[in-house]
């Protein structure tokens, strides 16, 4: 029995990392294409959330966390157009400021339409119950969740290296002066990504409405476990964020198995540990910043 338990809190590790893995790589790659730290991310993802508890009574469960990303990475194009353009050839710690600001502004906005008691999601019948394999217990809607970050995982490294979208955005990250040479305009490009990224955000809000706290400040809970994660995997790199959050939700499932205490300082001791040997993350590289 104990270990059945110990491979459920891996299998729960998974699924958490998944959650950390669909906020982290939006704000990687928003890194990546335009140098921009942005601070506002947890609040897409908590946007994403929040409308995915109001749809879900319109449209159902399924419609619902499909909307909700396609609403937030629409609200995504005014940020880019409106706040992250004017910073991408000024000091980073501008940007750092103004989503700082951005994210407080979120948060309040959340509190005035929405109020600030808790909200939840409710699963549809054909999601809710267990999977049982032998003495292994696990729950329907957390695997099917797992599938789905697997599918969205395979979708992006698709768009990235197989479409010559993903090879502009690649081209831009390794050397913008080059495409600028050769006539490519980045700025389109870094609207897609920008959209793309708070979508995922959001997406990562819509699905874990159900089984977590929908609450105003979600997003500023969420955005310093989604910093540790692409510091750990490095900043820029695709599968260093994939495998630093799968590694960050194993290190905490199994943690919570043995030091149930300790489950959220584990993640702050393995980046400690990673920046003291490789500052860079686990697959980091260098990255140019973003210029027009």
């Amino acid at each position: 029995m104990e270990y059945v338990f110990l491979l459920e809190q891996v299998v729960n590790g998974l699924v958490q990392g998944g959650y950390y893995l669909l906020i982290a790589l939006g704000l990687s790659l928003i890194f990546s294409v335009g140098g921009i730290v942005n601070l506002s991310h947890g609040a897409f993802y908590a946007l994403g959330a929040y409308f995915s508890v109001t749809l879900v009574n319109l449209v159902g469960f399924g419609p619902a966390v499909v909307m909700s990303p396609i609403v937030v990475a629409i609200l995504g194009i005014a940020f880019e157009r409106f706040i992250l353009r004017r910073f991408y050839r000024e000091d980073p710690i501008l940007s750092l400021l103004i989503t700082f600001g951005l994210a407080m502004v979120a948060e309040q906005a959340i509190r005035m339409i929405w109020g600030a008691a808790p909200l939840s999601a409710v699963l549809p019948q054909w999601v809710k119950g267990s999977v049982i394999l032998g003495e292994f217990l696990f729950s329907k809607y957390r695997l099917l969740m797992l599938l789905v970050v697997a599918l969205i995982l395979t979708g992006l490294w698709f768009l990235m290296h197989r479409t010559s979208f993903g090879r502009v955005v690649r081209a831009g990250i390794e050397q913008p002066d080059m495409v600028a040479a050769l006539g490519i305009r980045l700025q389109p490009y870094m609207t897609a990504v920008v959209m793309l990224g708070v979508g995922l955000a959001a997406l990562g809000g819509a699905l874990f409405a159900p089984i977590t706290m929908v609450h105003p400040a979600m997003g500023a809970e969420i955005i310093t476990i989604a910093f540790v994660v692409v510091v750990i995997g490095g900043l820029g790199s695709f599968w260093g964020v994939i495998v630093a959050a799968l590694l960050v939700g194993v290190l905490r499932g199994v943690t919570v198995h043995f030091i149930p205490a300790a489950s959220e300082a584990s993640m702050y001791v393995l980046m400690l540990l990673v920046l003291l040997l490789r500052p860079r993350g686990l697959l980091g590289e260098a990255i140019q910043k973003f210029e027009r």
